[in-house]
């Protein structure tokens, strides 16, 4: 049975991470159902030249273009303000939860337990129900507040996963370097991948 993650994307710098994970959970055969804010779509744009319409229809459609191959009805795309979307409710949570790029303003209004919109409101549903949240915080250097903000994340349950690549697989190319953190989140929610070669396996 596929898996349903919710990736939600914000306004940190990162996006080529984001837009490769929703890229390859699809290809994956998961079920996305995919948020993002208002400062995400200015990154997007800034980042990819990618534009993220605020309409929720019009960034699926937008983004089932890049994949020809995505089946359509396994992305939903709900507004910030969406509270009937599924991910809203401890009743129908998802497998697991990606923030990726995280913001340190996301990161740290989930730390507090606030739920002003509908990312913050999803990842405080995942950490109650003791399902997976992966955070990609791209940020640095981290202040004392955000590693503070970090630990009491970790406590409660959610992975901190910044991405840092490893160069031992001799990357060649800036796409390299961004699947070989997709790869490790991917570890995380277990979904199988072929993205990088794995440490002790010969080429």
């Amino acid at each position: 049975m596929s898996k349903t993650i919710c990736l939600a994307l914000t306004g940190a710098s990162g996006m080529p991470y984001g837009l490769r994970l929703l890229d390859c959970l699809l290809e994956a055969g998961c079920r996305v159902q995919l948020l993002y804010s208002q400062a995400a779509q200015v990154v997007a744009k800034q980042e990819m030249d990618v534009e993220l319409p605020s309409r929720p229809a019009d960034a699926k459609t937008a983004l089932l273009a890049r994949l020809s191959a995505a089946n359509p009805e396994n992305l939903a795309v709900y507004g910030r303000e969406e509270w009937f979307a599924p991910v809203a409710s401890g009743s129908n949570p998802p497998d697991a939860m990606i923030i990726c790029p995280c913001s340190m303003g996301t990161l740290a209004a989930i730390a507090q337990g606030l739920a002003d919109n509908l990312i913050e409101r999803a990842a405080d549903v995942v950490l109650k129900e003791g399902r997976k949240l992966v955070l990609v915080p791209r940020e640095t250097p981290f202040s004392t507040i955000h590693l503070e903000n970090m630990l009491r994340l970790s406590r409660a349950g959610a992975v901190i996963l910044p991405p840092s690549p490893g160069f031992y697989q001799h990357p060649q190319s800036v796409q390299d370097i961004v699947d070989f953190v997709v790869a490790r989140v991917l570890d995380q929610i277990g979904v199988p991948h072929e993205l990088m070669q794995r440490w002790g396996e010969a080429g």
